[in-house]
């Protein structure tokens, strides 16, 4: 048995009195799309955000590929091999498509004399071009990146998380406000990285149909504790799932 490249073991957040994440414990193994899903209130993004280094939990240990990552910050964690995606869109409107990329991923690349005095793009353009292609936004590659559709600039900021080819990626609602006729498209493109690169995703999402397609195992948060962790088809058929979130 391969070990897990994400450990999460007692997991405890509170806000005074509200207690938002309760001993939450799971693992994430190495090539496996992990879902999260659970009703407004459950401490997902509690969660999620502890995990991320934006905010520290009360108890619980959080480790990548074995080592303590519970006390690293956001910039730590993406040195350590960590992406991440946002609710939120998080790209550079005046910039264009290929250098929003190519930004993203210039931090991994050598040292800071070697970025200033070194290829303009860092070497990172034919990565750049690769994911462009990937993503079905090459044709815009040279277009500021605030000019294109909100569903194209999801595809960027996505496409974004993936350039430094981290082994963890945690997606958080990258279905948010995009249009139906993308979310299938999104979640192939998510399939194939995954099965190109080998790496680990984490998603929270709200849309069920595309966690329930794209997800190996998901794991269910009611008042910030884990009701359950099982395969898509274990999920549809719990009973106390489908009373506290599904509907039955």
């Amino acid at each position: 048995m391969s070990r897990p490249i994400l450990s999460v073991a007692g997991l405890s957040k509170a806000y005074g009195a509200i207690q938002a994440v309760k001993d939450v414990s799971f693992e994430v193994m190495p090539g496996e799309i992990f879902g999260v899903i659970g009703p407004n209130g459950s401490g997902k993004t509690t969660m999620f955000n502890s995990m991320l280094g934006q905010i520290r939990p009360d108890a619980g240990r959080i480790a990548l590929n074995g080592a303590d990552i519970t006390r690293l910050g956001p910039q730590q964690l993406s040195m350590h091999g960590v992406g991440r995606t946002f609710q939120t869109l998080q790209v550079f409107g005046n910039m264009t498509v290929r250098d929003n990329l190519i930004v993203a991923a210039q931090e991994h690349r050598g040292t800071m004399v070697s970025r200033l005095f070194g290829p303009s793009d860092s070497d990172l353009g034919p990565r750049a071009d690769e994911l462009l292609a990937m993503f079905n936004i090459g044709h815009v590659h040279d277009k500021p990146a605030g000019s294109l559709s909100y569903g194209q600039q999801k595809l960027v900021d996505i496409a974004m998380a993936f350039m430094s080819e981290p082994s963890l990626v945690l997606l958080d609602e990258p279905c948010a406000g995009v249009n139906p006729s993308l979310v299938g498209g999104i979640s192939r493109l998510l399939r194939e990285l995954n099965e190109r690169q080998g790496g680990s995703f984490v998603v929270i999402e709200h849309n069920m149909d595309f966690v329930m397609a794209l997800c190996h195992r998901i794991l269910v948060m009611v008042e910030g504790e884990v009701m359950m962790v099982g395969t898509p088809a274990e999920v549809r058929s719990n009973e106390q799932v489908l009373d506290a979130y599904l509907g039955s």
